[in-house]
């Protein structure tokens, strides 16, 4: 799962409407867009931690002299290092920080439910936005079915036809 800034207000939005619907927690209707925004700030720290770790990646990378190919084993030992999840573990993080919140927020009136039975229901609404990735990956390898799979050429394609995917749903 892959979280994009454009998905944040949008997250944060649908969390705290399910949460007060299901009367998990109680926000005063004025205080609403302080909630949503207080989870988006979240959202978005971790969004800039990952940033971090990106450039402490790309930087070690050139330090080696590796070439792209290891980007991703590079990022890994980068985010061990500083204590950062990735993935699956980086959303399961960014919702621990959304309960956390939720129990010191002046913006919640009240919490009336526990972690467990909050946490499902954030994290099908994080998944619900968050697991497009197998979708573009899906639409662009069938945009390219002319082309065949592991050739240079089929890698700049799929590069570049997963980024005009990812521009026509707004996602970047």
């Amino acid at each position: 799962m892959r979280l994009y800034p454009k998905l944040v207000p949008i997250l944060a939005r649908e969390i705290i409407q399910k949460l007060t619907a299901d009367n998990d927690i109680e926000v005063e209707p004025i205080r609403v867009s302080d909630a949503e925004m207080d989870l988006s700030a979240i959202m978005r720290e971790y969004l800039a931690n990952e940033e971090r770790v990106n450039q402490a990646t790309r930087e070690a990378l050139e330090r080696r002299g590796y070439d792209s190919a290891k980007f991703s084993q590079v990022k890994r030992e980068m985010a061990d290092v500083r204590g950062f999840q990735l993935g699956e573990d980086g959303i399961e993080f960014v919702i621990n920080q959304m309960l956390e919140f939720l129990l010191v927020s002046r913006s919640v009136e009240e919490v009336f439910s526990d972690d467990n039975a909050m946490r499902p229901k954030i994290l099908a609404i994080m998944k619900k936005h968050l697991d497009i990735e197998d979708e573009i990956d899906r639409e662009a390898r069938g945009r390219l079915k002319h082309l065949q799979e592991g050739t240079g050429a089929f890698e700049v394609e799929y590069q570049k036809t997963v980024d005009q995917i990812r521009r026509a749903r707004g996602l970047i």
